[in-house]
């Protein structure tokens, strides 16, 4: 009974009573029994078509003339006039529109569907030493929660113990599993596929990562972009304008079932779902890959993206300076002394350099235990100690001319030139060496700038606060159109802004802290590797969820590919209204066939739109070689990239 009553209430429940009474008529009539086979066409009219008719009225009771409305008018006029198989044939075909629709929508939703689907029921937690399992929405933040194998994780939380792989697909997009140990993140809705983990819950219920995602595509798939605002402000107009065209042409051609043809065959159907059927599939599909678009309107902007602005550090480098090169330039001194002193000076630091260099000396084993006597930092120049009894200097060259200490402008330049950081060392006014750093450039950044400009993009800009010298040689490196060195904030915002100016559409990469000013002026803000960063998802346009640069092209051209079936959608709708209209008009079009032709444009749009679904995965470029460590007479180079 209860199979029967969810079959009878389900979506195609009224199309199969409808079209079974329409066959049993047809069959009636060949039989001769003429009154009964009228009775059932009547009977499959009345039941395709009443709830089309109180879908009808409910729209009339808040002012909005709808799809419903042709049909309804077309069929209880068709009724009227006696010709019972055209409201049968256009309610039935209605009936079986609308269930196809919405069985293909529910599918072009499947992403949102199939995260729901990993959400976690259960976990397992200790409590006083036991192990008890509990619904995953009672767990606290701060209990250890139990990871077996092939177990979902149910809470965003951190590792505390144990050591296993995470299978991250539903946060990140990426189907390699993820090692994971003592320290390492994990999130709500991700698979173990190997050892067995403890973790410290952080995040659970409606505060996991994996809940933010569903809220955020539940609200992008339902967000319109501008194209499908404007088509909805069509059909208020172009819904009321059929119906005026069928009452006028019926007057003047006294022809009721011609007026009537005219109401159905009006159906802007296929051009009402053209927009939707698209963004809803496109926003998925970028679900399923790990990236997030806010809404249909920043979707059909992006399309139209046609300038990039990046954030140098931790964009297009990994934002984890190393120590590069020692340079002895006191032949008193040898290497390891320099770094030494150099490690030991910048103990009293705050500067984000001072941590590579001290990171260098412990890495070759030196003594850097003891901290500087004074420390004296010199905003935007270096740091000045005392270190047993000696004056110490570390910085650039304003540093070194304030000490009176002539720079090595050479041996500096070269290293600029090479996208390195270089510090000189001063000890008691006369010049020890440089050390020198480097962020690392990704592997993947020189191949995101050219599937970028193969989007249509046609300027890639980068932005940075470090030295002209550097970020000249990281951009010749990468690929990058222009390069814009020494910036404050505000200076990035005023280059976002000038682009604007010049006519591009900009999207702006950053990590939303000090490039926050460009990233809310950009016409598309972007955040990278936003999962478990519930700040970026929220506010971000585009939240990229895996730290990965190629997802930023591949979000550009999913946005090209959704706005390009957009249009094909538009122009299949309005080609058969149009030509159909042409039929009724100057003969040939009968209702039936007009409603049949209309409903399989439906189709055809809908069927369209699922294109999206399908996953493009271009090959990954290959991994640059290894760090190389070369050595020479003066100067010592350490983990060169």
């Amino acid at each position: 009974m209860n199979k029967i009553h969810t079959w009878l209430h389900g979506r195609w429940a009224v199309p199969a009573i409808s079209g079974v009474a329409i066959v049993a008529s047809l069959i009636a009539d060949q039989l001769g029994a003429t009154t009964v086979g009228n009775i059932l066409m009547l009977a499959a009219a009345v039941v395709a078509g009443l709830p089309i008719a109180i879908k009808a009225f409910r729209s009339l009771m808040v002012k909005h003339i709808s799809i419903d409305l042709l049909v309804s008018v077309a069929a209880i006029g068709a009724i009227l006039v006696g010709n019972f198989w055209e409201a049968a044939a256009v309610t039935f075909l209605f009936a079986v529109g609308g269930a196809l629709e919405a069985a293909t929508l529910n599918k072009t939703r499947s992403a949102l569907a199939e995260l729901v689907a990993v959400a976690p029921d259960t976990a397992i937690v200790l409590r006083d030493g036991q192990q008890v399992e509990i619904s995953a929405y009672e767990v606290k933040p701060g209990e250890t929660v139990l990871v077996k194998n092939g177990a979902k994780v149910p809470v965003d939380g951190v590792v505390i113990g144990g050591n296993g792989a995470i299978n991250e697909a539903s946060i990140t997009g990426e189907s390699i599993p993820a090692e994971k140990s003592d320290g390492d993140q994990v999130f709500a809705g991700t698979i173990s596929t190997g050892g067995f983990l403890q973790v410290e819950a952080r995040g659970v219920g409606a505060d996991t990562t994996l809940a933010r995602i569903i809220h955020r595509v539940e609200e992008a798939q339902d967000a319109k972009a501008k194209t499908q605002k404007f088509m909805d402000r069509f059909s208020k107009w172009y819904t009321p304008g059929i119906m005026v065209l069928a009452l006028v042409v019926g007057l003047i051609t006294r022809d009721v079932t011609l007026a009537l043809t005219l109401l159905v065959i009006g159906c802007p159907g296929a051009l009402v779902i053209s927009i939707p059927v698209s963004i809803v599939a496109g926003i998925g599909r970028g679900a399923r890959d790990g990236i997030l678009i806010k809404g249909g309107e920043f979707l059909e902007t992006s399309a139209k993206i046609t300038a990039v602005a990046l954030d140098k550090t931790g964009t297009l480098t990994e934002g984890k300076p190393k120590l590069t090169d020692v340079v002895v330039l006191d032949p008193s001194l040898s290497a390891d002394e320099l770094l030494t002193i150099a490690a030991r000076a910048e103990a009293g630091s705050e500067h984000p350099l001072a941590r590579p260099i001290i990171d260098g000396a412990v890495a070759r084993g030196l003594e850097v235990g003891g901290l500087p006597t004074h420390t004296e930092p010199v905003a935007g120049q270096g740091i000045v100690v005392e270190l047993d009894g000696q004056r110490v200097a570390i910085g650039n060259t304003r540093l070194l001319d304030a000490e009176g200490v002539e720079a090595p402008t050479s041996v500096l330049d070269d290293l600029s030139a090479q996208g390195r950081t270089p510090m000189a060392i001063a000890i008691d006014g006369r010049l020890a060496g440089v050390v020198a750093v480097a962020d690392k450039i990704r592997d993947d950044a020189a191949e995101m700038i050219r599937r970028l400009h193969a989007n249509g993009v046609k300027k890639v800009v980068m932005l940075t606060g470090d030295n002209q010298r550097v970020a000249d040689a990281v951009g010749a490196q990468v690929g990058v159109d222009e390069v814009h060195a020494g910036l404050l904030p505000e200076d990035k915002l005023d280059i976002v802004a000038k682009l604007q100016r010049e006519g591009h559409v900009v999207a702006m990469v950053g990590d939303g802290v000090n490039d926050a000013p460009a990233l809310a002026t950009a016409d598309i803000g972007v955040a990278m590797g936003a999962a478990g960063t519930g700040v970026a998802i929220e506010t971000a346009d585009i939240a990229l969820m895996k730290d990965d640069l190629l997802k930023l092209p591949q979000a550009v051209r999913l946005a090209r590919r959704t706005v390009a079936n957009m249009k094909q959608n538009i122009t299949v709708a309005l080609v058969v209204v149009a030509t159909l209209l042409a039929g009724v008009l100057f003969g040939g079009v009968t209702m039936a066939i007009g409603m049949l032709v209309h409903e399989a444009s439906v189709l055809v749009v809908i069927v369209n739109a699922m294109r999206l679904l399908r996953s493009e995965n271009p090959r990954r470029p290959k991994a640059a070689s290894p760090a190389k460590t070369v050595v020479s007479h003066d100067r010592e180079l350490v983990n060169q990239p």
